[in-house]
């Protein structure tokens, strides 16, 4: 008999496609902080025929007050989920820790790469699997439906993917795949993101995201993230409309959850 949890993670049912190509636009760090910004994303990018969004929601965004504890934020997101957006879960705090006895590789991955956001990089499982657990049953408590997570800046220990997977989340993302934890089925299906702290970030990030974008363009699977800050930069933000007026005119728009429920749904 399934318990409670697993029938709540039950896949959603795709619906029929417009065409075989997909196009995933994602909004990093929701929270009640960024939700302006994130309202004229949607707004503006629902004029370039963009109207389906996984929202990657941060329970306790850099320790600001827990997300679903404001109830016109949670209003806002029940809305959006019932438009046919998709809530997922960002993390816990989006932040960590520095620690003692760090390797190059681990600070050039927290730090440099980051900027202290890497919260479930080297996470152990225990720890991972309470704050994945805690922010799950928080989400459904407030009454929406999450069933992936997404590790801030898609670093996630294999003890954390673990706890993932122990927590029946559906799905992960990662840079460069979308992993159905149901199965262990990963495919490639590279973000194009933006990196936007100095003006130098800004240029390489413009240049390789152009090239980037032709690399991917018979790629089934096209994703797109969008930080709230991207939005202030206009030439960063003017590229991103672009880019998805571009894809939006031969994919079909949809969201994470809808696109693993495809994929199952396909002949093997």
């Amino acid at each position: 008999m399934e318990s409670a949890a697993a029938i709540d993670f039950l896949p959603v049912v795709a619906t029929p496609s417009v065409s075989r190509d997909f196009l995933v636009v994602s909004l990093h760090d929701v929270a009640p902080s960024t939700r302006a910004a994130h309202e004229e994303i949607i707004s503006e990018l629902a004029r370039c025929g963009v109207r389906s969004f996984s929202l990657l929601v941060v329970p306790d965004y850099h320790h600001q007050g827990r997300a679903m504890e404001d109830r016109q934020f949670v209003s806002w997101l029940r809305d959006l989920e019932a438009a046919g957006n998709e809530i997922v879960i960002h993390g816990y705090f989006h932040e960590r820790q520095r620690k003692a006895n760090e390797t190059p590789r681990d600070k050039f991955f927290t730090r440099l790469y980051t900027d202290d956001e890497a919260e479930f990089y080297d996470l152990d499982y225990d720890e991972a699997l309470r704050r994945i657990t805690s922010a799950r049953d928080a989400f459904r408590a407030a009454g929406l439906k999450p069933r992936g997570f997404v590790a801030p800046a898609w670093l996630l220990s294999p003890d954390a993917a673990q706890a993932a997977r122990d927590a029946e989340i559906e799905y992960t993302t990662r840079l460069r795949t979308v992993c159905d934890l149901r199965s262990g089925e990963d495919f490639f299906a590279q973000s194009i993101v933006y990196s936007v702290r100095t003006h130098l970030r800004r240029v390489i990030s413009r240049a390789w995201n152009a090239t980037l974008s032709r690399l991917l363009k018979r790629n089934p699977l096209l994703r797109i993230g969008i930080h709230p800050p991207d939005y202030s930069h206009p030439r960063i933000w003017q590229q991103i409309v672009d880019l998805i007026t571009a894809a939006a005119g031969s994919r079909t728009a949809t969201t994470y959850q809808d696109w693993i429920a495809e994929q199952r749904l396909r002949p093997k």
